[in-house]
Order: C-alpha cells, then sequence, then structure tokens
C-alpha cells in the first residue's frame, strides 16, 4: 500500500495532467475563435469592397 505522500504525489499528478488537458482545450478554443474572428473580418471587407463597387456603379 502506498504511502501517504506517495498517494498525495500521484493524486497531485492526476490533477496536473487533468489541468494540463483543460488548458490545451482552451486553447485550441481560443485558436479557432481567433480564426473565426479574422475570416468574419475578411467576409466584411469584402463586402465593404462590393459594396463600394455597386456605389461606383449606380454613381453615388
Amino acid at each position: 500500500m502506498p504511502s501517504d505522500s506517495e498517494a498525495a504525489r500521484d493524486y497531485a499528478d492526476l490533477i496536473r495532467s487533468d489541468f494540463e488537458l483543460y488548458i490545451r482545450d482552451i486553447q485550441s478554443y481560443f485558436r479557432c475563435l481567433e480564426e473565426e474572428r479574422a475570416r468574419a473580418f475578411e467576409e466584411a471587407r469584402e463586402v465593404s469592397q462590393d459594396y463600394g463597387r455597386f456605389l461606383e456603379l449606380v454613381d453615388e
């Protein structure tokens, strides 16, 4: 049977491992958000350019 200090160390390792996985998941989530935000800005820029061309065509 493991000693109390070994059991505590094993438990701490388990918590650390879970925490590291949690942090990686959060980092991945934020990377996805950043990619989506960049894509949304690019689409908005394209729409703005298209609208500018439309205004030029209708002489506004």
